[in-house]
């Protein structure tokens, strides 16, 4: 039974990965619970807070226990966290011996928090992987298609020629970004947590024992040692939930450019076919972009969570009353929805049908009105660019009128004529003239991506 699209046996392929769900489950929630649990007695061990044989005698023991999960599940209703029902059940399956240093000195979120950081460093594996798979196929249709013109839009209307390598150019260097963003998080934002009940390690005494079992502990759970305890500081949980919010954003603009250059009208481009995808029960002639509809509800849904995490940073005190159970519900699903939308726009971009005809004919469907700044800007010197642009402007209202090519109307104006003979005129109308640096422009994100592709041994197809 399930009520949410992340793990609906309907939707939830369409939303996530069971790669990613597994990360998430409450079984390996526990597991990094457990962990967490045996590190810290590893690290006490290591320090001196405690004998030093107890550690790996309790890590063996945890790494076999076997939980009562109907249990755990009523006593975390009443308790209101799993960390003490847990913790009942773990002493209660170790010797008596050792059993009284299980959980020695720590508190809930102590445990919690680093089980949650676990969680998002592996989510983060795979946020990692995708988005590196997501530069190999973006680095490849900008290469293939860098002198592939098409009509640059803005306020969807005709502004200038572009290519579509240019386009898919500046997806690519958004997802540089992240990647670059995603490296700079591992080191910043995957801390550590052990306080104790106040955050200040009291019950391990007053001098750096604590501290010294801190470290030792982000050492045991390949964590950073942050310099003071961070439990009601969540601005590393608020970047984290707000860079896939990035990712989204992006994954999101990709998705709306191909489900508008997919409409009838544009015919520039298509999602793979595959036999019945988009399909409608209606009208069979129907082939809607779906993994971009799911991409564009996945990055609004992003975004929403985002917020959450932006909420959970306002807390009170040494220990928050409330927040931070917003969490609990963004950082499974951000990283279930980051990882599905990737999913999706491997797909659609992997196999992207790029309909090279159709985006000349409606670059060229305007009967040159598409290179308005070119004339104006060859006709600048002669007249300045105020009045070239008023007597442009003119051309093009005449050319709309009465349905001309604008070369046309241009070569019947004395006012152009006496500066630009018909030749110049033809130069400066036809669109493949005025693609600007846009070209230069992409093999700079191509030089920016080659040594990145060699290195994460890309192969063509920008598969990993």
């Amino acid at each position: 039974m399930s009520i949410s699209a992340l793990d609906s046996r309907i939707f939830r392929n369409l939303f996530g990965t069971e790669e990613i769900r597994d990360i998430f489950t409450d079984e390996a929630y526990v597991r990094f619970l457990v962990q967490t649990e045996a590190a810290l007695a590893r690290a006490e061990s290591k320090v001196g807070a405690i004998p030093a044989d107890v550690g790996d005698a309790i890590t063996e023991v945890l790494g076999n226990v076997k939980l009562d999960f109907d249990r755990l599940a009523r006593e975390t209703e009443i308790v209101g966290y799993p960390v003490l029902p847990l913790v009942m059940q773990l002493v209660e399956n170790t010797p008596e011996e050792i059993a009284k240093y299980i959980h020695w000195g720590a508190t809930t979120q102590d445990i919690m928090d680093d089980a949650s950081i676990l969680q998002i460093k592996k989510g983060v594996q795979l946020v990692k992987r995708d988005l590196d798979t997501l530069i190999g196929i973006l680095h490849t249709l900008s290469e293939k298609h860098r002198d592939t013109p098409m009509a640059g839009r803005t306020h969807l209307q005709h502004a200038l020629p572009c290519t579509f390598g240019y386009r898919c150019a500046v997806y690519l260097s958004s997802i540089i970004r992240h990647r670059e963003r995603l490296s700079e998080i591992e080191q910043r934002c995957f801390l550590v947590q052990f306080g104790g009940a106040a955050g200040t390690l009291a019950s391990l005494g007053s001098d750096d024992t604590g501290i010294r079992v801190r470290a030792q502990l982000a050492k045991e759970l390949d964590l950073q040692d942050p310099m003071i305890t961070w439990h009601v500081a969540r601005d590393n949980i608020a970047e984290i939930l707000n860079f896939l919010a990035l990712i989204g954003g992006t994954l999101g603009k990709i998705a709306l450019d191909i489900i508008v250059m997919s409409s009838n009208e544009l015919d520039e481009v298509s999602e793979p076919f595959v036999p019945h995808r988009g399909a409608s029960s209606t009208m069979p002639q129907k082939r809607n972009p779906i993994s971009s509809e799911v991409i564009l509800a996945a990055s609004k849904l992003l975004r929403a969570n985002a917020s959450l995490g932006l909420d959970s940073m306002v807390v009170d005190f040494e220990r928050a009353s409330g927040p931070w159970h917003l969490e609990w519900v963004a950082i499974p699903e951000s990283f279930t929805y980051v990882v599905g939308a990737l999913h999706q726009t491997h797909f659609a971009l992997q196999g992207l049908c790029v309909k090279e005809g159709s985006m000349e004919k409606n670059l060229r469907s305007t009967g040159g009105l598409i290179v308005g700044e070119a004339v104006m800007m060859g006709l600048a010197p002669f007249v300045g660019r105020q009045r070239a642009h008023d007597v442009v402007y003119k051309a093009c209202e005449s050319a709309i009128e009465h349905n001309k090519i604008l070369l046309d109307v241009l070569k019947e104006n004395a006012e152009v004529t006496v500066h630009l003979d018909e030749q110049r005129l033809a130069q400066l109308c036809d669109p493949l003239n005025y693609l600007g640096s846009g070209q230069l422009m992409v093999d700079d994100v191509l030089k920016r991506t080659t040594g990145l592709k060699a290195s994460l041994n890309w192969t063509t197809n920008g598969q990993v």
